[in-house]
Parts: C-alpha cells; sequence; structure tokens
C-alpha cells in the first residue's frame, strides 16, 4: 500500500516527460522534418505511461481513501502540459502524510 504512491508519482513524471516530448519533439519532427515514427514510437510510449497513470491514480484514490475530486485533479493533470510535474511537490507531501 505505501508503495502505490511512490509508483504513482514516478509514472505521473515519466507520463509528463513522455506528453511534452509528444508535443515539442516528435510532433514537430512529424510535421516539420516529415519523421512520422516518432509520434508513433513517442506516441505508444506515452499511450502505455497514462494508462498505467490512470490505474495507479485509481489504486491511490483506493488505498489512501482519496476522494473523487482528488483523482479528477489527477487526470486534469495527466492532459495538461507541464501538469504532473508541478502537481509532484502536492503529491510528495501528501506521500509523505500517508507514510506517517
Amino acid at each position: 500500500m505505501k508503495n502505490t504512491f511512490h509508483w504513482f508519482r514516478k509514472i505521473a513524471i515519466a507520463e509528463g516527460i513522455s506528453f511534452l516530448l509528444l508535443l515539442f519533439v516528435a510532433m514537430p519532427l512529424k510535421y516539420f522534418a516529415h519523421i512520422p515514427i516518432a509520434v508513433t514510437i513517442c506516441g505508444g510510449l506515452h499511450g502505455i505511461l497514462f494508462i498505467s497513470f490512470v490505474v495507479l491514480a485509481r489504486e491511490v484514490k483506493s488505498d489512501h481513501k482519496k476522494n473523487n475530486r482528488w483523482l479528477g485533479k489527477a487526470l486534469l493533470a495527466s492532459v495538461l502540459p507541464f501538469g504532473t510535474i508541478v502537481m509532484d511537490k502536492q503529491w510528495k507531501k501528501e506521500e509523505a502524510e500517508a507514510l506517517n
């Protein structure tokens, strides 16, 4: 149970970075340099990380008795550029509180 929040934060950062790479590296490579494989690879990786993020967010909600608002904020953060990176400070605080 204690590891759930830890893994959630790690996946959240990875998901956020993959989203930024998709938006600011892979998409420009596809449309300006005509290298569509960048989106195929980065998009696939991002998809796996996004699904993992959602699954772990639900696990954290359940394990740590978070409410639906918490889950909604987490899901919103996952679709906004830099969202999960910005939220990590709050999630780190919540993880520390859960360990006590």
